[in-house]
This record gives C-alpha cells, structure tokens and sequence, in this order.
C-alpha cells in the first residue's frame, strides 16, 4: 500500500518514513501544499498523512478537497502542532479519520496508520446488509444508502455508524466509542462528538442517533427510564 506523507519538516518525514516502510508500506513524501495537491489528483495513494501547517494549502484544506473531490472516501490522518482543542475538532470537522499531536511518537503514528488502514481495508466476507428505517448498510462492501440514494461517508464515520447499527438501543459514553470504534485506550473525547455530528448530518432525516445526556450516545430512541448502558 503507498502512504503519503506531506510535511514541511525533512527529520519528520524521514522518521515517519523509516518506520512505514518497516511494516512493508511504500511512501511517498512531499514538502509543501502544492505537491501534495498534486500527489492527491493523482489518486494512486491508500491514505495521507498530511501536516497541519504546512506552506499552503495546508492540511486542513487539502483534507477538505479529498473530501470533496473524486475520492472522499481516502484515509486521512493530520499532523497537528496545534494543541488546542478547538484546532483538532477543525481538522475532524474537515473529515480528518484521526490525528496525531506533535510532538509525537512515530510507532504510535505507524500503529494509527495500521489502524485507519485495516478499517478502510477490511477482509472479504460473506456481505452483511444492516438496515434501519430507510438507512441501508451493506458492511463488507462498505455502501451506505438511504432510500437507495448513496451516502458518501470516511472510513471512521462507516466504522461508527456500524457499530450503531450493530447496538440498537444501547447507550455508549463517548470513551466507550473510543475505545470500540477508534480502538483506543486514550484519546480526546471531542473526536467522538465531533464525528456524530458528521454523521448525523450526512445522514440528514434518516439518522436515529440519541444522545442521552450525562451517558452517551445510541441508535434509537431510548426511554428515560431505561437502562441500556453498555458495560
């Protein structure tokens, strides 16, 4: 698989190359926002590593353009020095599929990498059709549509409405998301608010996303006086 990797800084990627190519990825580097636009029209990468504040475009508007363009559905991960939150939720709002601060360790980027990929990349099987209301998911194919029309979603959005699909009715804290969808341990919960409100709003009408307040999240609507919660 060819990863891109677009920083301004030569030691970063570099480092971040060496420890790809270790796990058997080809890696393609750029320095500066023009080349990787140019990189990205060519659609012959796998996912994008894309630095955050890189000479323009930047990260941000890049990512916004993959999302836009002919392949919206290509993995991005951000390069942020920016450790505000408000920042990172800017780079999620643009349709990031994750992030990773700087400074940062360049295993734990290779293993979010590994992450994103085999989420985007699934193994072949026997096809799995999820439906609710007029909301159709067909998960091996990783299709989404809604009354037949087709729904264009990145691979974390897909990967957290399945597992909605897949729990009905069940309530889950935004660190239980985390850790079942992202697969992490840690993390900024602000990722989790950020991609029900995506999700929520590409699927328009059709979602059925609660939110019970002070508990999470779930697909369908949850009494009051229920308690679905997850353990």
């Amino acid at each position: 698989m060819r990863i891109l990797v677009a920083d301004d800084d030569a030691v970063v990627r570099e480092v971040v190359r060496r420890y790809l190519e270790r796990d058997g990825l080809e890696v393609v580097e750029t320095a500066d926002g023009p080349a990787t636009a140019a990189v990205l029209a060519r659609n012959d990468i796998d996912l994008a590593v894309l630095d955050v504040m890189m000479p323009p475009p930047d990260g941000i508007d890049l990512c916004r353009a993959v999302r836009s363009g002919p392949r919206p559905g290509t993995p991005i991960i951000l390069l942020t020095a920016l450790g505000d939150e408000d920042d990172r939720v800017i780079g999620l709002q643009a349709g990031a599929d994750d992030y990773v601060t700087k400074p940062f360790s360049p295993r734990e980027l290779a293993l979010r990498v590994a992450s994103v990929l085999r989420r985007a990349n699934p193994p072949v099987v026997e096809e799995e059709v999820l439906r609710s209301g007029g909301v159709e998911v067909r998960r091996a194919a990783r299709v989404v549509t809604i009354d037949g029309a087709p729904v264009e979603l990145t691979a974390r959005e897909f990967d957290l409405l399945i597992f909605l699909l897949a729990h009905q009715r069940r309530v889950f804290s935004r660190d239980e998301l985390l850790a079942q969808v992202w697969g992490w341990s840690f993390g900024d919960q602000s990722t989790v608010t950020v991609h029900i409100k995506r999700l929520r709003a590409k699927l328009g009408a059709a979602h059925r996303i609660d939110t019970v307040w002070g508990r999470g999240y779930a697909w369908g609507r949850i009494d009051a006086e229920e308690d679905n919660h997850a353990d």
